[in-house]
């Protein structure tokens, strides 16, 4: 069971981001996340988008840096991966 953070490198909102994951539960990642003061509104169904400023942070407080890749195989392996086609249904509005 890990808490899983990638490098940050995506852009957004004058900043980067990274993405941070749990490879065994989504519990386990709300947990991590709450206790190290990450709002619920980064959880973007299988992880949080975590600002730059706070990846040290995370490191320091347990989660483990690893590449942009091996975050998402980790994630598909543990199941709790949605995919591109189940994020597009759960945020388009149903058509008439």
């Amino acid at each position: 069971m890990s808490v899983l953070i990638d490098q940050p490198m995506w852009p957004a909102h004058g900043t980067l981001w990274c993405h941070l994951v749990s490879d065994s539960s989504l519990a386990e990642l709300h947990a991590f996340a709450a206790a190290n003061g990450i709002p619920r509104r980064g959880f973007d169904l299988d992880h949080y988008d975590v600002p730059e400023r706070l990846h040290a942070t995370l490191v320091a407080a347990g989660a483990h840096p690893v590449g942009n890749r091996d975050l998402v195989l980790r994630l598909r392996s543990s199941g709790l991966r949605v995919s591109a086609r189940e994020r597009a249904a759960r945020t388009d509005p149903p058509t008439p």
